[in-house]
């Protein structure tokens, strides 16, 4: 859209809160909801043009028999101001607009007549109105249309639930709100966003609520002070799409109707999934993905991850949706600073260390004394460093007295193995080294995923120095969750024998999985990204994929200004 003309539909949501506004109309951010879908259902027909131009409608238009237009398109430069007219009822040079809306008009109790007995029993009475948004919308609506050469006098809000046509008179007071909306929602327009709204009880409903996180901003915000009170629980803990590995060799997936098709090596249709249910799609070795899935795949802004039989991410197909130029502009000026830098890089990696330590103390049966107080001092130390250098030199040495004693976490006979090697990739020379290798590959396409989610730029880092083709935010991003996630996942597939030796390939070339040994991983690994986890600042469960996209949009916040500060996930 051009910068200058403004959405008559996403200006009215100014009225309804600026945020959402300018989520909407600046960055470019829409997510669909249970209302935005009942809302495309009761527009089905009005979002058909009519079939007649407009233009020689209007020409042609009898005043003795009002015609109506579907999907009229009007566009004022003198304004700035664009709009598509659900419906519009010509009757010479009088017009009409029609808005249609899916809920209920706003309904306000009304005393009785004076003429009529003051009885106690006698009930209220309730008047609908229009709501504040679509009144102002239909207002701008009717300035468009003056613009264009009507005379409108009334406009009429549709409201679906109760299948009534509100009137909405056109007078100088409506045409005044409509200007005044529209002048602050272009002041708005021009930065910085606009912060949440207080407990506010719209947010609950709000599609944008994962974006915008009102309550976790707003905690951040407060200092927390130990009488208020934690965000409200307004996030499910997990997730209701699906996310797909396909990874046995030779299979095939393509589009049918509203589903992917999942065919054999032998091409015989073995399932098929609901596009609608489709989160993310990560494609393991050699499995085909037709033209047609993935246009698919893009129009829904589904992620398309291609990795090698290993795990190693080789391509990421990124669907070209909204990208927020607020944010990734912002990213670039932080992280231009090195103090800021240092700040994200701490709190990422003293909360990696101190998971790191947990894992050891909950797992390790026989863990040597003075390790753990090791790694607290380690912890103390990243917390104090006052450099980019000295903190990483804490964190590997940090990283270098967890993998000393990595080994004794896991019962089996590949712990020898492992503590023989010690930790090694590129190639991983045992089945322990290659299993935490597949944790950390597809940790760091989980991590894309949510910084995408969250509009940030995943090459460009604070802790990880950016290099080509190296995702260095989303290597930020993992740490606090490389123990949590990737290595937890590892212990669980060994020590309760659900991968032995039969699992793994061993080759010159390093160790690798075998097909039914990745099969195993991936059932491990989506039991733990579906395991929920209580966050230890707004103090609420999410599953770990939940996490990290909160996580990821927290950072978003601390970029542009919104919070002050970054806390994150560590266990006890």
């Amino acid at each position: 859209m051009d910068e200058s003309l403004w959405s008559c539909r996403n200006v009215a949501e100014y009225a309804y809160c600026p945020r959402l506004f300018y989520y909407m109309a600046v960055e470019g951010v829409f997510l669909p909801s249970s209302d935005t879908e009942k809302g495309c259902h009761v527009h089905r027909r009005v979002d058909r043009p009519s079939a007649e131009p407009d233009n020689e409608a209007v020409v042609e238009a009898d005043p003795d028999k009002p015609k109506s237009i579907r999907s009229l398109a009007l566009t004022s430069k003198s304004l700035g101001l664009t709009a598509t007219l659900d419906l519009c009822e010509l009757a010479g040079n009088s017009a009409t607009p029609v808005e249609y809306r899916k809920g209920r008009p706003r309904h306000v109790s009304v005393s009785p007549p004076p003429d009529e007995p003051d009885e106690d029993e006698s009930p209220a009475l309730a008047a609908a109105e229009p709501w504040p948004v679509d009144r102002v919308q239909v207002g701008m609506q009717a300035l468009l249309l003056e613009e264009a050469g009507y005379a409108v006098s009334q406009a009429v809000l549709y409201y679906a639930e109760e299948k009534r046509r509100l009137p909405v008179t056109v007078n100088d007071a409506l045409r005044a709100e409509a200007r005044a909306v529209l002048e602050a929602a272009k002041a708005c327009a021009a930065g910085p966003r606009p912060l949440p709204l207080v407990n506010d009880p719209k947010c609950p409903r709000c599609s944008l609520l994962p974006v915008c996180l009102p309550d976790e901003v707003n905690f951040e915000r407060s200092g927390k002070p130990e009488e208020e009170a934690s965000p409200r629980k307004l996030w499910p803990p997990r997730d209701d799409g699906i996310q797909i590995v396909a990874q046995q060799q030779g299979t095939r997936i393509s589009v049918s109707g509203m589903s992917l098709a999942v065919f054999n090596r032998k091409g015989t249709e073995v399932r098929k999934i609901p596009l609608a249910g489709i989160e993310s799609l990560a494609l393991v070795g050699s499995v085909q993905l037709t033209t047609q899935a993935l246009h698919a795949l893009a129009d829904r802004c589904i992620p398309v991850a291609y990795l090698s039989g290993a795990g190693r991410l080789i391509a990421m197909v990124d669907p070209l949706d909204s990208v927020s130029a607020l944010v990734r502009c912002a990213q670039v000026r932080r992280f231009e600073d090195e103090a800021a830098c240092l700040e994200l890089s701490r709190a990422l990696v003293v909360a990696k260390i101190e998971n790191q330590r947990t894992l050891l103390m909950r797992n390790h049966p026989a863990l040597p004394e003075g390790v753990a107080e090791a790694i607290a001092n380690e912890a103390d130390k990243a917390r104090a460093a006052s450099a980019l250098e000295a903190l990483r030199g804490h964190e590997g040495q940090a990283a270098a007295l967890y993998f000393k004693h990595f080994g004794g976490m896991f019962g089996s006979p590949f712990c020898s193995q492992f503590e023989e090697n010690g930790r090694q990739r590129r190639p991983p020379p045992d089945p322990v080294n290659s299993c935490i290798s597949m944790g950390y590959s597809m940790l760091s396409n989980e991590c894309i995923s949510a910084l995408r989610q969250a509009r940030l730029e995943p090459c460009i880092g604070a802790f990880h120095t950016p290099k080509p083709g190296r995702p260095a935010l989303a290597l930020d991003l993992m740490e606090p969750f490389r123990p949590l996630v990737a290595d937890s996942v590892a212990i669980t597939l060994f020590n309760k024998s659900e991968v032995g030796e039969g699992h793994f390939l061993r080759t010159a070339s390093g160790c690798a999985f075998t097909e039914y040994g990745r099969k195993a991983f991936f059932k491990a690994w989506s039991r733990r990204m579906d395991a929920v986890v209580t966050h230890p600042v707004f103090d609420y469960r999410l599953s770990y994929r939940r996490m990290l996209v909160l996580h990821a949009r927290m950072i978003a916040a601390w970029l542009v200004g919104e919070v002050p500060t970054l806390a994150f996930l560590t266990t006890r």
